[in-house]
């Protein structure tokens, strides 16, 4: 039985109902996808054999339905059999498209594995073709048009693909094959199973689903976007009914870290994804909510851990043990626990948490720590405990690793929380020195210092300096148990005390002659080079600025020319900055012989050439542990 269908739209010739035009024939894709190569293997040469007829038939199906459907309503009259059979064929037709769509990530086997892409490539070409024939009817009327069409293949497509994510997710969430035992927890293992789904579902359709489609339907940033929209909605499951805190840390750790970087930014992913466009995982009052949870918790963690090494490092002080030795010196593993605590906690917290500001929270806990540590330090030394020596040498021990690693931390401690970290340390190194160093300075005290610049020394019977550094000799045996690092450290410290206590006495003495500067002077370098000999033979091998503090100042006294002085006080100056006019003064009024108009000038050419800043200097500070207020009001009164 046939029908009558009128033909407008297209296919019209004119107003009225003259001759109607054929449709042109739709022209079949390019063939680009045919690059096909067929294997001489047995068996599976027989199954790509078939797959590739499967192929060529998908194409060659939809080419011949269209071809048919352009013949069918190509005349006035439509034969209703016909029509209901071509409809039918058009059916069959989707289903092994949709079949095709729907094996995309499961090959039957590694053999037909390229064979099944081909297949897919041709559904691709068919679902364009059909939607090349759906606007070709766009325009037509509504009961001019085959009542198939349109078949929005594409659309259909596009669903199917949702509705195949969204199973894939599923699955891998309900999986318990193996693979994740691992893990500690039923959450842990689900987001991991997701995140190890998306991952390689997305890297198939990179390596292998990608060149199936053409470029505009941007194949790859619509799967993107499927398995991030379903990745969201498990994650948002899964916290919608609370999380401990170790699930919540394990959850945040792939929101802000293993899947932006690690699967986004995959090398193969890496700039096939249009990142922005997807978003958080989570949704911003959510994710908040989870990141103050794990910094609440971590923040409470990292004190209690810090807290716990300290109580039990006090515990072993006070019970009178002595600190273990290694490697011929004291040692304590405080240090080493401290270290490890903020090193785990903040690699943690770096992929737990997307705003790396808030590390601050947790690296505060740390300078806390320091502070309780110089006091329970420092209250320990002023009892009666007769470890107190071999506990220091392993703090400073503690000291100096602790140091070395805040000061290589360059990105999670913020300026002003190092600078309270470093004074911290700094109170604990001088009061382990103190201790240590107290029987030094003690010999250092009982030295004659009045007995520089008398006629004895300048003339070389009152060994004044070889009396001293045999005394020290003696006395720096008890450090041999000393880390050698912190003995260093501590040796450069008593080697400029000693040449601090000589620069004072020689701003302190009254010049009576020039032969007296003169002689002085080649005492000074004599006595510089021993000291600094002695120090270096001991192992404090970067004080050798000390020696040419000495050296300089002793060349200020020999020289008798006010233009030699000048170049020589400048240059002093330039190199150690926080060199004052008050010790410039202090200086020239040792100069016997220089006129009052000579000093002004001096002091007015140091100043105005020194180009040095105290506080932007590299040279250690040593004029500022010189005080010589006094010189000024003397300075004055000498019309200086």
């Amino acid at each position: 039985m046939s029908h009558q269908r009128s033909k407008g739209g297209a296919e019209e010739s004119g107003e009225g109902g003259g001759a109607r035009s054929k449709l042109p024939r739709l022209k079949i894709p390019s063939k680009i996808w045919k690059n096909r190569k067929l294997h001489n293997n047995n068996e599976g040469d027989e199954v790509e054999q078939v797959q590739v007829e499967q192929e060529e038939q998908l194409e060659e199906s939809s080419r011949r339905l269209i071809e048919r459907e352009e013949d069918l309503f190509r005349h006035d009259s439509v034969n209703e059999e016909e029509e209901d059979e071509l409809h039918k064929d058009f059916k069959a037709l989707q289903l092994k498209l949709w079949k095709a769509i729907n094996d995309t990530f499961t090959p039957s086997s590694p053999s037909s594995s390229a064979g099944e892409l081909e297949v897919l490539r041709s559904a691709m070409a068919s679902i364009q073709q059909q939607e090349a024939q759906d606007r070709r009817w766009r325009d037509c009327q509504e009961e001019q048009v085959p009542r198939w069409r349109p078949q929005k293949c594409l659309s259909i497509h596009n669903i199917l693909l949702q509705n195949m994510v969204e199973g894939r997710i599923k699955e891998a969430a309900e999986d318990t094959s193996g693979g994740t035992d691992r893990l500690s927890s039923p959450v842990k293992r689900q987001v991991c199973r997701v995140g190890r789904c998306v991952k390689e579902d997305l890297l198939t359709v990179v390596r292998r689903v990608k060149n199936c489609y053409p470029p505009h339907i941007d194949i790859m940033n619509l799967y993107a976007g499927l398995y991030h929209q379903e990745f969201s909605v498990r994650l948002t499951q899964l916290t919608a009914a609370g999380l401990d805190d170790d699930d919540c840390s394990y959850l945040l750790s792939w929101v802000n870290q293993y899947y932006p970087h690690e699967i986004l930014e995959h090398t193969e992913l890496d700039g096939q994804i249009k990142v922005p466009c997807l978003g958080s995982l989570l949704p911003q009052d959510e994710l908040k909510r989870l990141e103050e949870q794990y910094l609440t918790h971590k923040e409470e963690k990292v004190k209690l851990w810090l807290n716990t090494a300290l109580k039990k490092e006090q515990e072993n002080w006070l019970s009178g043990r002595t600190p273990e030795i290694i490697d011929g010196y004291y040692f304590s593993p405080l240090a080493v626990d401290v270290i490890q605590v903020m090193t785990g906690s903040l690699s943690e917290f770096s992929c737990a948490i997307k705003d790396q500001r808030k590390v601050q929270r947790l690296t505060v806990q740390l300078e806390n720590f320091l502070h309780s540590y110089v006091k329970c330090v420092e209250e320990f030394v002023k009892g009666n405990h007769g470890n107190v020596r071999s506990v220091i040498k392993a703090q400073l021990v503690c000291e100096q690793q602790l140091r070395d690693y805040i000061t290589a931390e360059t990105g999670n401690l913020s300026e002003e929380q190092k600078h309270g970290c470093l004074n911290a340390l700094s109170a604990l190194r001088d009061c382990g020195y103190r201790y240590l160093t107290c029987p030094l300075h003690v010999k250092l005290k009982k030295v004659c210092w009045s007995q520089l610049w008398t006629p004895r020394w300048l003339n070389g019977s009152l060994p004044l300096v070889d009396l001293l550094l045999d005394s020290l000799s003696q006395q720096l045996v008890d450090l041999t148990d000393l880390k050698p690092v912190c003995r260093e450290l501590l040796l450069c410290d008593l080697h400029q005390d000693v040449v601090l206590k000589y620069v004072k006495r020689m701003m302190k003495t009254k010049m009576k002659s020039k032969e007296q500067q003169t002689a002085g002077a080649q005492r000074m370098i004599e006595d510089a080079k021993k000291i600094n000999s002695f120090f270096s033979e001991e192992g404090c091998s970067k004080a050798s600025w000390l020696f040419e503090i000495v050296c300089k100042l002793a060349e200020v006294l020999r020289l008798q020319d006010p233009a030699s002085i000048q170049l020589e006080l400048v240059t002093l100056a330039r190199n150690f900055p926080d060199l004052s006019g008050a010790h410039v003064s202090a200086l020239l009024s040792l100069k016997i012989g220089l006129s009052a108009a000579d000093a002004r000038s001096i002091r007015r050419s140091v100043e105005e050439n020194r180009h040095g800043d105290v506080s932007t200097s590299h040279s250690p500070p040593f004029f500022s542990k010189v005080k010589v207020k006094w010189i000024d009001n003397k300075m004055n009164q000498m019309g200086l």
